[in-house]
Order: structure tokens, then sequence, then C-alpha cells
């Protein structure tokens, strides 16, 4: 499937870049654009004139208007001092529908003695027409209880979503200032594209959204002005894939009140398939929340076997070889 996508990397001026691209061909737009505090990006710095940074964002906005197709979805993140602008540039000059104010919670973040620290960034999700693509079962979350009323197909995910910054120590951490977790942007493309659609990010930075649609089967372009985030990006895609680097924690939990056997075996089963096919490295500790929640009932229903049967293949990395790849 990889071998048959389109990842493209652009180096270059987002707007010269951006001419290249064909009229309404992109489904999907998400980027995360320099917030213009004054970080240093290598060969660049977002140290614009206010009114100038907002030229600057009305210009590549306009262009991913005329490159997205009428019935796709833009994703902006942006730090409180522009979003209204943007919010306001979407919704009054091109029309946009607005969808969903978007709230990234983090645990940590910069610390302020005056005042109180920020622990969040926003999200703006905007579509170009009323027809869009939305995937809910795409990216539902468990739920907290089972019920018959409930869909344990699991949840909506609402707005606030949390998800751990990449910290400097992380494993995954590359040399880039303002690198976001792959299960941001893996919630956002599973929602609002579909397999081989084309996604764009025009500030794609470290490569995030080029490796999430790398291992979603969506095509991708990139456009970045530093060639050192260029090669970076092409560097993160030829990794093998073990997983991506961020999860959102409900995606673990066990639903309380599953006391029936045959539901339980079902349910942990479909549970694996549901949430987890791309989160391999957290599996085992689903199922360990599995036996300690449900160990001691699965041992009297006599469903040990079958626990320890996907603990085994898991540890050992069978991924997808046993009977829940099908569930």
């Amino acid at each position: 499937m990889e071998n048959k996508l389109k990842l493209d990397i652009y180096c270059g001026d987002i707007l010269d870049k951006m001419k290249l691209i064909d009229d309404e061909s992109i489904d999907l737009i998400v980027t995360d654009p320099p917030y213009n505090l004054n970080k240093n990006y290598g060969n660049t710095h977002d140290t614009f004139e206010f009114a100038e940074y907002l030229r600057f964002t009305e210009n590549w906005l306009r262009e991913a208007d005329r490159v997205l197709k009428p019935n796709g979805t833009i994703y902006v993140f942006m730090g409180m001092r522009y979003i209204s602008y943007i919010y306001n540039f979407l919704d009054s000059q091109l029309k946009y529908h607005f969808n969903s104010w978007i709230v990234w919670y983090y645990t940590q973040g910069i610390g302020k003695t005056i005042g109180f620290s920020p622990r969040h960034d926003d999200i703006l999700m905007f579509t170009k027409s009323k027809k869009f693509t939305f995937n809910l079962d795409d990216i539902r979350v468990p739920q907290k209880y089972y019920r018959s009323v409930n869909n344990m197909r699991g949840a909506n995910p609402g707005n606030v979503w949390e998800f751990s910054h990449m910290h400097y120590c992380s494993r995954h951490r590359l040399s880039h200032p303002t690198q976001k977790p792959e299960g941001l942007y893996e919630r956002i493309i599973l929602a609002s594209s579909n397999p081989g659609d084309m996604v764009l990010d025009p500030f794609v930075g470290s490569g995030t959204a080029l490796r999430v649609c790398q291992n979603t089967g969506r095509n991708c372009i990139g456009i970045d002005i530093n060639p050192e985030y260029v090669k970076m990006s092409e560097n993160r895609l030829a990794v093998p894939f073990t997983g991506f680097d961020s999860i959102d924690e409900r995606m673990t939990r066990v639903p309380n009140d599953l006391n029936n056997p045959e539901f339980r075996e079902e349910y942990i089963k479909n549970h694996i398939c549901w949430f987890l096919k791309n989160h391999e490295d957290a599996v085992c500790e689903f199922l360990r929340e599995v036996r300690v929640k449900y160990g001691a009932k699965m041992e009297r229903d006599g469903q040990l076997d079958f626990l320890e049967k996907l603990e085994s293949e898991y540890m050992d990395g069978n991924y997808g070889k046993n009977d829940t790849s099908n569930a």
C-alpha cells in the first residue's frame, strides 16, 4: 500500500510552491503554521510585524481555498493572538462553514510566575461547504461503562483533546521546535479524509502529517522552506512503522460492567481492532487493564486461555496474526 501512495515534499516558499498544486485537488488541509512568536526555524524566524503577518496568513489561506475541493476541510493550529483573525477570515472572507474549535490540552507547558501558565493550543476546523467528510467511527473513544443504551463502538471524543507534548526527552523527538504528537494528526486525518484522499500540509515542519498519511493510506503533499526539515521529513518516512508516537489515554480504558462472558470476550477483541490498530505498543497496557479488572471473572468463566493467548501474541510482536484482525 505504501508504495502506491503519493508522499511529496516541496522545499521553498509556501506561496510559490502552492501555485504548483492544481485547483480543487486537495481533500483535506491540516497545518501548524508559525504563530509569529519569534521562534527559530533554522533559516527563518517568525518575526513579522502584526499587519504583515496577517497579510501573509490571508495570502496562504487564499491559496488553500483555491486548491481545496468543494467538499474539503481545513484544520489550522494557532496561538491565541491571531486565532480570532483567522476565524474571521475563514468565516467572513472565504465564507467557509465553522465546525469546531478544538482545544488541545497538555499537562506541561511554559511556566509563568506572573499570570497563569498556558496549557493548551487551539485548532480551528472549517469546511468549504456543508457537504464534507467526517468519519466518526474511525475516531471514537471507548465508553466508560457497558450499558445496553450505549454505542459500544465508542463515544465522540469531543472538542477537548489531551495528548502529551513531544517532550525533549522522548525517543520520538526530532530537532524541530514545534513538533506535534502524531495522535493529534491521526484523529484529524482519520476523521476528515478517506484512504486514497489527498492531504496537504503547507507548513510540514518535522513531517508529522506525512508520517500519519503514510500509515493510514492517504496521499500527502508537504511544503517547507527549510531544506533541513524537508530532509528530516524524508528520513522520518523511511523509518519502519511500529505505531504512532502518541495516543489519547482513553483508548486503553476498559469499560466497567462487562459482566456477560460472551460479550466480554467479543468486546476485548473488538476493542483492539477499533481503538488500537495504529497503536500496537498500547495493546499490552490494555490487556493488563483487562486482567486487573476482569481476571478473576475470566478465570471463573473459563476465559483465561483466551486472555493469555492474546497477551502472548502481542507481547511477542505477532501483531495481526490472531483472530482480532478480523473482529
